[in-house]
C-alpha cells in the first residue's frame, strides 16, 4: 500500500477532533517524510486541520462551522505519558464545567506535580500551576474544585455571593468518603484555601470534619478574601475577611 492510502486510511479511523502527530501514524510506515508531506497536503485541501507544527485534527464540522478540539484533546501530551496520568486541566477550563463562570479564553491551565514554563501551542497559550498532591483518576475532580477555592479571587465574570453559594452547592454533592479525601488534599494548600474549605464545609454542615483544616491553621493571622458574612456566614470563625 502507498504512503498516501496508508496515512488516509489510519486517518479515517480517528474520531472527529482527535489531536494526532506523525508519530501516530508513522509506526507502521517506514518513510517519515512522505507522511509528513501527505499530512500537509491533506491540510492544503482541507481535509485536515493543523493545530500546532507537527499535531494535526479531523475537523468537525457543524452548522455553525468547524469545531475545534476540546481542551483535552489539544494538551493530552501533556496529561498523560505512557498510560500514566502527570497532569489535569485547571482554571477557565474547569471554572466553566463547574458552572462557575461563562467566561471562555484561549488559555488552558494544567496542574502537575513538575511544572514547566508557559508556551504557545497555535492560538492556545498553555500555562502549569504546581500541585503538590499526587495525582491519581480518583483525585482530579477534588483537586479542580479545589483550585477553584483557590483562585477565587481570579473567577471572571461573576459575584462573590454566586461564588459562595455555586461551591456550596458543589460541596454538597460530594458524598462523606468524597469530603473525607477533599479535606486530605486540602491540607496540602495555601491556608488561605484551607480556611475558605472550612467556612464552605462548616455552612454545608460538615462542622465534624473540619477539625484538622482549623488546627492546620494559625489562630491569629486573617485572611483577605473579599468575602463578607452576607456570602458565607461561617467566615468569622475561619478568620476570613
Amino acid at each position: 500500500m502507498k504512503v498516501k492510502e496508508y496515512v488516509i486510511k489510519k486517518i479515517k479511523r480517528f474520531p472527529e477532533g482527535f489531536v494526532f502527530t506523525y508519530e501516530n501514524i508513522i509506526e507502521e510506515v517506514n518513510n517519515k517524510e512522505a507522511v509528513i508531506k501527505s499530512l500537509n497536503r491533506m491540510v492544503s485541501s482541507g481535509k485536515l486541520s493543523k493545530l500546532s507544527k507537527g499535531r494535526f485534527y479531523k475537523p468537525e464540522i457543524t452548522v455553525f462551522g468547524e469545531l475545534e478540539p476540546n481542551e483535552y484533546q489539544i494538551a493530552k501530551d501533556l496529561l498523560e505519558k505512557n498510560g500514566e496520568i502527570i497532569g489535569y486541566l485547571t482554571g477557565l477550563t474547569v471554572y466553566n464545567q463547574l458552572g462557575l463562570t461563562t467566561q471562555l479564553s484561549n488559555i488552558i491551565q494544567i496542574g502537575r506535580n513538575e511544572t514547566r514554563p508557559a508556551f504557545q501551542r497555535g492560538k492556545y497559550n498553555i500555562s502549569f500551576v504546581r500541585q503538590k498532591n499526587n495525582i491519581t483518576k480518583e483525585n482530579i475532580p477534588l483537586l479542580q474544585i479545589l483550585d477553584s477555592i483557590r483562585y477565587i479571587k481570579e473567577i471572571p465574570d461573576a459575584e462573590t455571593s454566586f461564588l459562595c453559594n455555586r461551591f456550596l452547592n458543589i460541596l454538597a454533592e460530594l458524598s462523606k468518603k468524597e469530603k473525607k479525601l477533599f479535606i486530605r488534599l486540602a491540607l496540602k494548600y495555601s491556608p488561605a484555601t484551607r480556611a475558605l474549605v472550612g467556612a464552605l464545609l462548616d455552612k454545608t454542615g460538615d462542622e465534624e470534619l473540619t477539625e484538622n483544616l482549623q488546627n492546620s491553621l494559625n489562630p491569629i493571622t486573617n485572611y483577605k478574601l473579599g468575602i463578607t458574612k452576607e456570602n458565607l456566614s461561617t467566615i468569622e470563625k475561619w478568620n476570613i475577611k
